[in-house]
């Protein structure tokens, strides 16, 4: 895993550097304040961060913030030499996966890191679930609002509407939720020519076409002579 440091201690950031290396990490850096650590990841993102808090200019919490905030959240592990419940509290609003004080064994270092990165999987695991539940709501939405349109345009039942959208969806093998998204479906209160609505319409035109045809037939057949007739009778 490669692992960015930011520590604004030479000797502690070295220590860190080397047991990252004894534990299988590539460690980066090291960043001397929030501000460089910002610059390193946005230049070359690591798989996780390992930040102190205390640090000039930019802190490491703030740094973790602003990193998140630019789409590059990473698991964060930080470490502090103060004992202060307050940090706590803070490193839990800034998105900190794990809490070190110094100083920091190899042990702990690797138990800080595994809890880091299965924390932030899960965190996105439930993103993730998150975001699929939200679709699935606009899609039904989207479904919702095409058969709406439908049953008013065409004057169909809700299952005829809906049927009528499934079998659309299967001939041009899309998603229900495209078909009922697209524009032309959303507008087929006035858009005549779209498939869905036109093609009712388009049969109903043929039907009246042969109606029309059989009426004029009938009324240019001519009539048996008066004479014929009357010997029929």
């Amino acid at each position: 895993m490669r692992v960015l440091i930011a520590e604004d201690d030479p000797l502690i950031a070295l220590g860190l550097a080397e047991r990252l290396r004894s534990l299988g990490h590539e460690p980066i850096g090291p960043a001397c304040d929030g501000e460089q650590a910002i610059e390193l990841a946005k230049a070359d993102p690591p798989d996780l961060y390992l930040f102190d808090i205390e640090m000039p200019n930019v802190d490491g919490l703030e740094a973790a913030r602003q990193l998140a905030r630019d789409g590059l959240r990473r698991p964060v592990v930080v470490v502090t030499g103060v004992d202060d419940p307050s940090l706590i509290e803070r490193s839990i609003a800034s998105g900190v996966s794990a809490y070190l004080t110094k100083p920091v064994d190899s042990r702990e270092l690797a138990a800080a890191i595994e809890l880091a990165a299965a924390r932030h999987a899960e965190f996105q695991a439930l993103e993730a679930e998150v975001d699929r539940a939200q679709q699935a709501l606009e899609d039904r939405k989207l479904v919702e609002r095409a058969k709406g349109l439908l049953m008013s345009a065409l004057n169909l039942s809700e299952q005829d509407a809906f049927h009528r959208l499934q079998l659309t969806a299967r001939e041009r093998n899309l998603r229900l939720a495209d078909v009922a998204g697209s524009s032309r479906v959303c507008s087929s209160r006035s858009a005549h020519d779209h498939s869905l609505v036109s093609a009712p319409r388009a049969a109903h035109a043929r039907s009246a076409t042969v109606d029309v045809r059989r009426s004029r037939r009938r009324r240019e057949r001519p009539w048996p002579p008066r004479d014929r007739m009357q010997r029929s009778l």
